[in-house]
């Protein structure tokens, strides 16, 4: 009997700490939890209710107010569905905006501004249309947002009077603004075409002028990813 006593004694003291020590924990992990929801200063981001496309105006109905880290609002966001509606006249989405995406400024046009091309392009650059048609449009399989590369096809005459032709990569990773009229990037129905806007610098705006008059200009899909130039050959 009283090796029993003993035994249960210890056991029910081994019991005791262990019961301490997971009560300790628990508590420690409830401050910690505690101590990080009071040190996160709370915000808040406007955001699509729905899903939003190039041109669409902004309402209030189509937007909505979210909780957002303090320390980690985006750049160029609104707080309030009354700051993204302030000013005169609606604003329209310059590009598509997915429902629950935050709404930045970047994104939309300014107060009573319409969505156009000229809202789109960026600092400095410009927006110059080439003429294509169903073979040098990519088979209708280029859209807004697409990268491409610019052709030039020309003929010259050799020293030794044959016509020679060749092809030169005049522009590489130009991006498409619009196709025909059409400046929405969540356009996925492929169609035949006869003009594809791009964006480009003034100096490259030169050269497609003169290429445009000088030969044949084509275009050349380029992978979503791939924007870094390359080495090419004549």
């Amino acid at each position: 009997m009283r090796a029993n006593t003993l035994i249960m004694i210890v056991l029910a003291g081994i019991f005791g700490v262990l019961a301490v020590v997971l009560v300790n924990i628990w508590l420690a992990g409830q401050r910690n939890a505690l101590a990080q929801s009071n040190g996160v200063q709370a915000s808040s981001v406007v955001v699509a209710a729905m899903p939003l496309k190039f041109g669409d105006a902004l309402s209030a109905d189509k937007l909505r107010e979210i909780p957002w880290p303090a320390g980690a609002v985006p750049a160029g966001s609104f707080k309030t569905v009354k700051e993204a509606m302030a000013g005169s006249g609606a604003r329209q989405a310059l590009q598509a905006i997915s429902a629950n995406e935050p709404i930045l400024a970047t994104k939309i046009t300014g107060p009573g501004q319409r969505a156009t091309l000229s809202a789109v392009l960026s600092e400095g650059m410009k927006a110059v249309s080439i003429r294509v048609n169903d073979v040098l449009g990519v088979a209708g399989f280029v859209f807004p947002g697409d990268r491409v590369d610019v052709l030039l096809t020309r003929t010259t005459r050799g020293e030794d009077g044959a016509d020679k032709s060749f092809v030169d990569v005049l522009l590489q990773s130009v991006k498409v603004l619009a196709v025909d009229q059409v400046a929405d990037e969540s356009k996925d129905n492929p169609q035949v075409v006869k003009a594809v806007t791009v964006e480009v610098s003034t100096k490259d705006a030169q050269k497609l002028t003169l290429a445009a008059g000088a030969g044949q200009l084509s275009l050349a899909l380029r992978q979503a990813a791939g924007s870094r130039g390359e080495v090419n050959e004549r």
